[in-house]
């Protein structure tokens, strides 16, 4: 394994005393632990491993496992995400997030996006942007596998969501950062790290963190984390941040419980932060501070939100609505609409927000793809099969065993007498993986091409 840098080592030893910095870097050459998040509507068939006390869906695993060759894993029935992470979630758990409206604003690969989608729940939003254009497909295929059809995924500068003003129940800035805390897992950072890097980052996270704050609307939470563990980019952009709106910052509760699993609890101002050591926590380095807003919405911010934006989704006609109703599970909770050559469906009551956001951003995905309607009939797109709205009884059900299952998700061939006429969904133990249509003696695999495993 590549060394550490020489200048993290001094600094570790500088920051911690030569004992407790020994034994960071020291932990830092040891295996990661592999943790996972099972979905809860859908995750009966992931792996079963040890709680992770912060996380209630979440579990260490004993041994990292094949997870290319699970079929539950591609269906979207667990997410491999460190455990460290998921403490996001428990910095929300004595909110009421059902149903809010969140901004997730440096969201790929997804792990958090996917989270904060499951605690706001079908009725919620949840805006997770990526300002990377090859990075954003990658969050965009997680969000589709995870399918609870309520994130909007886009791929914008922060700056753009300032219009936005005072929107967000809640806002999540996982910044750009220097990468420290990734040592361990992904041996190639070390090589990538610089101080002149901390600095850099450290100018750039306070520069989101103001747009942040602008589209978060007064009694919102703001949660700030980065994956490193240098006072620059974490304690220090706080006390600037603090310093230029102390007065609108209020304390929530403390986890009460952190140091009892091995956390570091300190205090910025308004912000408790909370920061993972490996060596002393099982899980990645990390940093996370969280404060809530105080105050009154501002005139500006009340014409930031009544500003108009030019419409560029289209609500499906009767005929269209009358095909897609029959894949819903509650079609009179959903409206359709096209976007391009697809159609999506979204929560009725999240219908005018997805239009306001696909006129002021860049929307990459939003709600859940339908498909393409043909001679009146919808040929299903693949995240359609992910989708927990998703009416099973629609299309004949197909159960495939794992080698058959691993053959679908490679496109291979697959044999004629395993569906029935016509469109098939395909399943694995329960769980629901894309589509095949049976023409005769012949099967169309449906599933898409980007997505297709490679592993034989």
């Amino acid at each position: 394994m590549q060394q550490l840098p020489e200048a993290f080592r001094e600094r570790v030893m500088r920051d911690l005393g030569v004992e407790a910095g020994e034994a960071l870097c020291a932990a830092l050459d040891t295996p990661s632990p592999t943790a996972i998040r099972r979905h809860p509507q859908k995750g009966a068939e992931a792996p079963v491993g040890e709680p992770i006390p912060w996380s209630e869906w979440g579990s260490y695993l004993s041994e990292r496992p094949s997870f290319t060759l699970d079929p539950a894993f591609h269906g979207g029935a667990y997410y491999v995400q460190e455990a460290s992470s998921q403490f996001v979630g428990r910095l929300l758990a004595g909110e009421q997030m059902a149903g809010k409206r969140l901004l997730d604003l440096c969201a790929a690969p997804g792990g958090k996006s996917t989270l904060y989608a499951t605690l706001v729940g079908e009725e919620g939003l949840v805006v997770a942007n990526e300002v990377d254009r090859r990075r954003v497909q990658i969050l965009a295929d997680n969000v589709r596998k995870w399918g609870l059809g309520n994130v909007v995924v886009t791929t914008n500068e922060a700056a753009d969501f300032e219009p936005l003003e005072e929107w967000f129940d809640v806002v999540a800035v996982d910044a750009p950062c220097s990468g420290e805390g990734m040592f361990r897992r992904l041996p190639e950072s070390r090589e990538e790290w610089s101080e002149g890097a901390v600095g850099q980052c450290a100018a750039i996270q306070r520069e989101i963190l103001g747009s942040a704050w602008q589209a978060l609307k007064p009694g919102g939470i703001l949660i700030y984390s980065t994956c490193t563990f240098n006072h620059t980019e974490d304690e220090e952009v706080l006390v600037d941040f603090v310093a230029r709106v102390g007065e609108e910052c209020v304390a929530l509760e403390p986890v009460s419980e952190a140091e009892a699993w091995g956390i570091e609890v300190g205090r910025v101002g308004a912000f408790h932060t909370y920061r993972f050591y490996p060596h002393r926590a099982k899980g990645e380095g990390f940093f996370a501070a969280v404060v809530r807003k105080v105050g009154e919405a501002t005139k500006s911010g009340r014409r930031g939100r009544d500003r108009k934006a030019k419409s560029v989704i289209q609500p499906v006609d009767k005929r269209e609505m009358q095909e897609l109703s029959r894949w819903l599970q509650e079609p009179e909770q959903m409206r359709c609409y096209r976007a391009g050559e697809l159609l999506y469906a979204v929560r009725a009551s999240r219908y005018e927000e997805v239009e306001r956001l696909s006129g002021m951003l860049r929307v990459v995905y939003a709600g859940v793809a339908m498909g393409e309607i043909f001679k009146g009939k919808l040929k299903p797109e693949g995240a359609l099969a992910f989708y927990v709205g998703l009416r099973r009884e629609a299309v004949p059900e197909a159960e495939l065993s794992q080698q058959e299952a691993l053959e679908f998700l490679r496109k291979g061939e697959l044999a004629a007498t395993l569906f029935e006429e016509g469109l098939n969904l395909v399943c694995h133990r329960g769980v629901s993986l894309g589509f095949v249509k049976r023409i005769g003696a012949r099967v169309n695999n449906l599933y898409p091409h980007s997505l297709r495993i490679l592993n034989k």
